[in-house]
């Protein structure tokens, strides 16, 4: 069962988030090798793909976004063979709305605040790419795109990475804090194409939320705090990109 369970949690990584850090490591990799230095580069996310054509952009962000959220489907799925209970067991439901959005502002001002020092040091000492975290195109839909891309960042990460490998992996017989470690590791891991800034921020990100899960198995307001994080990011860095020189 221990190799089951292990085996199991390779395969969901492989096709979501463990792929995801694999193309980082390759991506980071290409950025080191490059003539110009890792702070005079550029990581782009939240692009348009089709900007000419408003509405097939639309459709391909939102079909992005769903097509995102299918990892946690699968976990949701094999964890409902041995407790049909979940996703409440892990505590993703809104059972306690107000509690879960409390906890889950405060963790975001934890951990988000230091975050933006942690970015500034690194791109200061060349060590991290310049984040430009929305370049959607001038459209009505494009701030509720990005707080919805922010909301499925959120979920997919905390169901997997955290409320789907901390039940598998504990399972499997790991110590709490071999499964919180490797978990930020991972998470730290693909965000690596931004720099060492981002690996290091969501590494440290990642273990704070997985102790956190340890001590309240709510898998809730890891998320808000997720959301808030991600919804400041894009759509701030969308409405200030062209105000301020330093983003």
């Amino acid at each position: 069962m221990r190799r089951q369970h292990l085996g199991e949690t390779w395969l969901v990584l492989g096709v979501s988030l463990g792929a995801s850090a694999v193309w980082s490591l390759l991506r980071i990799v290409d950025r080191l090798t490059r003539p110009e230095a890792l702070g005079s580069q550029t990581s782009a996310m939240n692009s348009s793909v089709t900007p000419d054509r408003p509405w097939l952009d639309l459709t391909y962000q939102l079909v992005g976004i769903a097509l995102a959220l299918v990892p946690v489907l699968l976990a949701l799925h094999l964890l409902r063979r041995d407790d049909p209970a979940e996703p409440r067991t892990m505590g993703f439901d809104l059972s306690r709305p107000v509690r879960d959005l409390l906890h889950g502002a405060g963790l975001a001002a934890l951990v988000g605040l230091p975050g933006l020092g942690l970015y500034a040091a690194a791109k200061a000492l060349d060590l991290n790419t310049t984040v430009a975290a929305a370049n959607l195109a001038a459209a009505w839909w494009a701030v509720p795109v990005l707080v919805l891309a922010a909301a499925q960042n959120a979920v997919l990460e905390e169901v997997v990475m955290v409320g789907y490998l901390f039940r598998r992996w504990g399972e499997a017989g790991w110590g709490t804090w071999r499964v919180i470690l490797t978990s930020a590791l991972v998470r730290g891991t693909y965000h690596l194409y931004q720099g060492f800034g981002g690996f290091l921020g969501n590494l440290v990100m990642g273990a704070v939320f997985g102790w956190v899960y340890t001590r309240t198995r709510r898998v809730m307001p890891l998320v808000v705090a997720h959301t808030v994080l991600d919804v400041v990011a894009f759509v701030g860095y969308a409405l200030l990109k062209d105000h301020l020189s330093w983003l």
